[in-house]
């Protein structure tokens, strides 16, 4: 079977098994970017069959050594390759695993970016584009992820019981996240005079496309960082390493921490959901 045919198959089993649509999009941009790869290297198309450990090791050393890839961007690549794989096996495609043995590599040990309250206070004053910044206001003060915080529905916001539901998040898991005292009134005044009139059903809605989008976050974040003449270019998922770490140095529990950033499940049954969810509240309440 042909390499790029095979690929359509497991993006096939990846929607039927509920992946989000992002994390299918990473697969296949980096299993699109393999099959290239070898079909330029041997000039004809792949077939899976001849797929072997070699071709993998071949490839992840190009990544590194000819494209300055990082340990890390590597073994995503590795991930994306082994999953691939063992699908390939579990179906018969393929006799044996090639990507069984391939080693991946020693990531890099570095402290994580994230800013201190006077600096998300000077960003956040900083941002000129309104929308962007209630955005990075929302993640700077819940730990959403940015592609969390774009897909948020009106419905997702619930300003009564001051939480904002995350519904399919990383892992396609649910969560709930409280909204802290610093953060509602921003909500509130958005709700109530300047979210544009449109029929567009999620929370930061823009009257052109009806949502922000990540990249666009992203480059007005870079461009404030520029224009506060920072060393460091703030991304959406800096403001995430922000909240964590703010609510570290408020000596706040592992487990909470854990729960808000959507790290584990936290549905639990309706006895716990409660008292859980107030500890919560007072969790982010604290910053």
């Amino acid at each position: 079977m042909l390499l790029d045919n095979s690929i359509q198959l497991f993006q096939q089993s990846l929607v039927d098994k509920g992946r989000s649509q992002e994390t299918i999009r990473g697969y296949l941009m980096d299993l699109t970017q393999f099959d290239k790869f070898l079909t330029q290297l041997y000039n004809c198309p792949f077939y899976v069959e001849e797929l072997c450990e070699t071709d993998i090791e071949f490839y992840l050393r190009m990544l590194r050594e000819e494209k300055g890839y990082k340990p890390a961007s590597v073994n995503r690549h590795l991930h994306s390759i082994r999953s691939f794989c063992r699908y390939l096996y579990k179906k018969g495609f393929i006799a044996q695993d090639p990507a069984m043995a391939v080693e991946a590599l020693r990531k890099e040990t570095k402290e994580r970016t994230y800013l201190n309250q006077k600096e998300l206070t000077k960003l956040l004053g900083a941002i000129e584009q309104p929308l962007v910044e209630l955005a990075c206001r929302v993640m700077g003060y819940t730990g959403l992820r940015v592609s969390e915080c774009t897909n948020l529905k009106v419905s997702d916001v619930d300003l009564k019981n001051n939480l904002i539901h995350v519904v399919g998040g990383k892992g396609n898991k649910d969560r709930s996240v409280p909204i802290s005292k610093v953060l509602k009134p921003y909500l509130v005044d958005y709700i109530d005079n300047w979210r544009p009139r449109t029929k567009s059903e999620f929370f930061l809605a823009t009257k052109k496309t009806g949502k922000l989008s990540p990249s666009y976050i992203n480059s007005i974040l870079a461009e404030t960082s520029q224009r506060l003449k920072w060393d460091k270019v703030v991304t959406a998922h800096i403001l995430r390493h922000t909240f964590a770490s703010h609510l570290v140095a408020k000596n706040v529990n592992t487990a909470n921490i854990s729960k808000l950033l959507g790290h584990a499940d936290v549905r639990t049954t309706s006895v716990y959901m409660h008292s859980d969810m107030k500890n919560l509240q007072d969790a982010v309440n604290l910053l």
